[in-house]
């Protein structure tokens, strides 16, 4: 009977991970397609369940087995070790959430199963040495592969793509036969219609991610236990994903980014690309990690790279040896951007000629928010860690 009730205690905290999880990464993915009018937030909801499902079938697999039976061994995941573990994931959701501030589920699961590693003396050091490398990498192309599209590609793309939808929606619903049907809107252009497609591709694509690398945070511990097995798992946590992007998903969606930065659709799409390929690669290789930090890691390096066209790579180099005195660079520089439904028929300014005062309407993101994020971010895990050690250390738990 007890242990009926701990594997149920088990998947209850399991689904409320995935849960948790589908509710903040749906805003991340269709924010940017909801708040422009191409999807609805039920449109929303119904792509994010399927992509992050499909992410979690096939490359999330990979991450299940790591966080599932290589950072310690599946024997060391007994059914209560295994609730204790999601336990702490379910605990950081909490914190998260009170403080206003997504955390890294991945890298406090991650935590709590070292954790438990080390306290039993089975941790896999080498596995976990290559993921925090991981941890500590990621961010770090994150930030440069978008400074350098800041810098370089960004004007061009601004002028080329032009991503802005008129008012109203782009597609209406035809009810002129039996069956209903989609039809393009009046004042919807071609090129809108294709700005419109494409970011409901990136969104999926960006939920795709979510799922490879977020199904092992709800179910990696107790299909390591052999209580779940791997399809079960996935399709558990697959649907606590959808059952978050249909309700509490709706709020995020309207909130997602106001608190960390204004962005143009273009750079939010830019962001979003980038962090969902980093992550997609990581889970194809085994490594947990974090959407939410690579994502943040993308929006301040695209907006370094956007300011600091100002100057010339000379003067860029002068100012990092001098410090800031007398330099041009804004990080003002991602919200000043127009925006259009026609290409912008001025030319892009070389690098070095722009000027710093156009680039600094609104802030690009706020200091003490992020430093908050951060903060959090390695509070977390490490909190997870900590008290998942000297529990299964100290406490008399049965089966450990």
């Amino acid at each position: 009977m007890a242990f009926t009730f701990l594997l149920l205690l088990g998947l209850f905290v399991a689904v409320f991970v995935g849960f948790n999880i589908g509710g903040s990464s749906t805003g991340v993915a269709f924010g940017p397609a909801v708040g422009s009018r191409v999807v609805s937030k039920l449109a929303a909801a119904g792509l994010m369940t399927g992509f992050a499902l499909l992410g979690g079938w096939t490359v999330g697999r990979n991450v299940i087995k790591t966080m599932g039976g290589e950072i310690v061994p599946q024997s060391e995941f007994t059914l209560i070790a295994s609730v204790g573990v999601l336990f702490f994931v379910g605990l950081a959701l909490l914190i998260s959430n009170l403080f206003g501030v997504p955390a890294s589920t991945s890298m406090t699961a991650v935590g709590a199963i070292a954790g438990l590693g080390v306290a039993t003396g089975s941790l896999n050091e080498g596995i976990m040495l290559e993921i925090v490398s991981w941890w500590l990498i990621a961010p770090v192309i994150a930030f440069w592969v978008c400074a350098m599209i800041g810098r370089y590609l960004y004007p061009y793309l601004d002028a080329w793509l032009a991503i802005d939808s008129s008012s109203g929606a782009l597609l209406v619903r035809d009810q002129s036969s039996v069956i209903p049907r989609p039809r393009i809107a009046s004042g919807t252009s071609a090129r809108e219609l294709i700005s419109g497609a494409l970011v409901v591709v990136i969104g999926c694509y960006m939920a795709f991610s979510a799922g490879a690398s977020n199904t092992a945070n709800a179910v990696a511990p107790l299909v390591g236990s052999g209580e779940l097995g791997l399809e079960p798992g996935i399709l558990l946590a697959g649907g606590a994903i959808g059952l978050g992007a249909f309700t509490i998903a709706r709020r995020t969606l309207e909130t997602v980014g106001n608190d960390l930065t204004d962005l143009p659709l273009l750079a939010a799409l830019i962001v979003e690309v980038v962090s969902a390929s980093l992550i997609t690669f990581l889970s194809a290789i085994g490594i947990p990690a974090s959407l939410a930090v690579s994502a943040t890691m993308c929006i301040v390096g695209l907006g370094w790279g956007r300011a600091s066209r100002t100057i010339t790579l000379s003067e860029a180099t002068t100012v990092a040896l001098q410090g800031e005195k007398g330099s041009k660079i804004s990080v003002d520089a991602l919200a000043a951007d127009s925006h259009s439904t026609t290409v912008n028929p001025n030319p892009v300014q070389q690098i070095g000629k722009e000027d710093p005062t156009e680039l600094t309407p609104t802030d690009l993101f706020n200091p003490a928010t992020t430093a908050r994020v951060i903060t959090l971010w390695i509070l977390t895990p490490s909190i997870a860690a900590l008290a998942s050690y000297l529990v299964f250390q100290f406490l008399p738990l049965p089966g450990l």
